[in-house]
């Protein structure tokens, strides 16, 4: 009798910046992603098991591992996606951030809390909690392998719930290295599992029965993504992309608003959603703007090397879409003040700086996730603001004023604002991070974070009996209007 042994198809993680090949993975079939999420089903019931305190010690633990070992996990970074040591450790830190929060506030966010029962059901004692769901389906993006899905994972962990990982194919090892670091601090059961694989292996997690999927990635992915998970009714949360916009008003600070464009929009070689891609400058300081802009992008290169400040464009085929947004805004009358057409290579593309560009070309209308700025003049705010909301997108913002930052903030349609600074919400674990539009929907950190991956659960106790009850088919005329007087009483006056 001979065995027949089946061959398990493998794929190779390269260095974008050199083609090494750094890594070999499996391609996960449908049925690897059943029996991954039939061992996380069983896995989340001890997880949810341990309770808030249990979940918090063994999270400290894992923080621990990678703040220990954090040079490695950005090594692991560095040779995937190319981008500088530097730039991964800062995407690790701020991980390593959030598993603290998350961590320190799950029990105070999710735990049991008494709501009022109001008058017409005094004698009830009213309470809500939030339960974890079971297990999550986590899709992660290349851009940031760390930081990006780590506000899914472990906000969903923290809540209970068992997680299912499929990083994104050219990040691999990132997501090994992270299911293999949590197993080290929780090694009892299978509470943290990798996926690996292309889009039929996500296909696959959507259709498993896991009970939501989280999903980073873009907008065109995102809607494959919700039409598998309908199938069963599953929900998603969708962090899709962005074309972010940076507002400068005439009374703000040009030499930090300019390297906060320059940097929000060249750092990891553009390819950050929540980056700077549209400027609009108030006509009063646009030259002076323009002027330090172009200054500092022309001190951004791009490398391989220890002393380049951005890395290569990871996904190759993004090249050809940044050279298409730069060539149609050069043919259609904008400038490139730095860089241009010639700025991308084969793997590499140098900092670019764009005006005169018109608004509905796709440079200014479509993500284009590359180290490029276009810069607009504005005659005000109003115009700035105008602009800015006409996208399709709406993930982060910036604005830069003294006088009217917050005011501006709060009109620009996103789900996260920065007021003189760059992606600071990112930063802040308490804040709420998602978008509207085509940039999604759902919220991972803070509290909204936390409550993403549960389901509320409320709860109803008589504490005495009513003297008048409601529901029961011996309910009388005379209680009924009693009801109505009551009722009269407390809501019909007239203002």
């Amino acid at each position: 009798m001979t065995t027949v042994e089946h061959k398990v198809e493998t794929f190779d993680s390269l260095n974008p910046a050199t083609d090494e090949i750094v890594g070999t993975y499996p391609v996960h079939t449908a049925q690897d992603v059943a029996d991954a999420v039939a061992r996380a089903r069983n896995a989340s019931a001890w997880w949810q098991s341990l309770g808030f305190a249990g979940r918090t010690e063994r999270l400290q633990r894992w923080k621990g591992t990678m703040t220990r070992r954090a040079p490695q996990l950005a090594e692991v970074v560095h040779q995937e996606t190319g981008k500088p040591h530097a730039d991964a450790m800062l995407e690790i830190i701020l991980a390593i951030d959030h598993t603290a929060w998350v961590a320190k506030n799950a029990r105070k966010v999710l735990g049991p809390k008494r709501r009022s029962s109001g008058l017409l059901m005094a004698n009830q004692a009213a309470t809500v909690e939030y339960q974890p769901l079971g297990v999550v389906g986590v899709i992660g993006p290349w851009n940031y392998p760390v930081f990006t899905p780590m506000g899914s994972i472990v906000y969903a962990l923290a809540a209970g719930n068992a997680v299912v990982f499929k990083p994104s194919e050219y990040t691999p090892g990132v997501g090994k290295w992270l299911v293999d670091s949590f197993a080290e601090a929780v090694p009892e059961h299978p509470v943290f599992q990798l996926i690996t694989g292309f889009g039929a292996t996500g296909a696959a997690l959507c259709r498993s029965g896991v009970d939501k999927v989280a999903f980073t990635g873009s907008a065109a992915t995102g809607r494959k993504i919700m039409a598998a998970c309908a199938e069963n009714l599953t929900p998603v949360l969708i962090e899709a992309g962005g074309k972010d916009a940076l507002l400068v008003d005439e009374d703000a600070d040009v030499e930090a608003a300019a390297d906060a464009a320059v940097w929000g929009g060249m750092s990891n070689a553009g390819q950050t959603c929540v980056g700077v891609e549209r400027v609009y400058v108030h006509e009063k300081v646009y030259d002076a703007f323009v002027a330090a802009t172009v200054a500092k992008a022309k001190g951004v290169r791009a490398g391989g090397d220890a002393d380049a400040q951005i890395g290569p464009i990871t996904m190759p085929a993004q090249l050809d879409i940044i050279r298409k947004h730069i060539s149609d805004a050069i043919a259609r009358g904008g400038k490139a003040l730095v860089g241009g057409v010639d700025a991308v290579g084969d793997r590499f593309v140098q900092p670019t700086v764009l005006v005169d560009v018109p608004e509905d070309s796709v440079a200014v209308r479509e993500e284009t996730f590359g180290p490029t700025l276009t810069i607009a003049k504005v005659k005000d705010m109003e115009e700035a603001v105008a602009k800015a909301n006409d996208s399709r997108y709406g993930l982060g913002a910036t604005v830069f004023a003294k006088r009217r930052g917050m005011e501006l903030a709060r009109r620009l349609r996103s789900g996260m604002t920065a007021v003189n600074s760059v992606i600071s919400f990112a930063g802040i674990p308490s804040l709420p991070f998602g978008g509207v539009g085509d940039s999604g929907f759902g919220r991972i950190h803070g509290e909204d974070g936390l409550k993403e991956f549960t389901r509320a659960k409320a709860i109803a106790r008589q504490r005495f009996r009513a003297p008048i009850t409601l529901t029961t088919f011996t309910r009388t005329e005379k209680t009924d209007a009693t009801v109505a007087k009551l009722i009269t009483l407390l809501h019909g006056k007239r203002k």
